[in-house]
């Protein structure tokens, strides 16, 4: 996704876990952790998570992340609860950036069975980012509305 801002712009929005409940349709809240009042490598963070089909809430649940890569304008990157890699790459692109999120997680057991087969968790995270990733843009980007 492009957005009309330059790489550090969006890398301070996307790193900033306290404003995550603006952007995510899933983690709706955010705070630093252990000491930590910002991104850097090590931080620790809580995220408020809410699961919905329609208006109804199935499962809300608070994991907690450590941020396992962090360089302003260029990448961040975090590990909630040990197993779930998320990662958010910027790039210039003329007068803007291209963001780029993606995710990695091992789910094991029965409880992986379950979340990929049954829930389908891959897809559902999948079009969490897109909305993220739509939502930051609209907030952000300078070129939005025009053309």
């Amino acid at each position: 996704m492009v957005v009309g801002r330059a790489p550090a712009d969006v890398w301070a929005a996307l790193s900033d876990i306290t404003r995550m409940g603006q952007w995510s349709p899933e983690c709706v809240a955010g705070r630093w952790v252990g000491g930590a009042t910002g991104p850097a490598v090590g931080a620790k963070f809580e995220g408020d998570n809410v699961a919905r089909l329609g208006r109804f809430t199935l499962k809300k649940w608070t994991t907690t992340s450590e941020v396992t890569a962090c360089e302003p304008g260029v990448c961040f990157e975090f590990v909630a609860e040990g197993y779930t890699t998320w990662r958010y790459d910027f790039a210039a692109a003329g007068d803007g950036t291209t963001v780029t999120e993606s995710f990695s997680y091992e789910p094991k057991g029965f409880q992986g069975f379950l979340y990929e087969t049954v829930l389908r968790r891959s897809k559902s995270m999948t079009k969490g980012m897109q909305r993220t990733l739509e939502r930051v843009k609209a907030a952000l980007d300078t070129t939005a509305g025009l053309a």
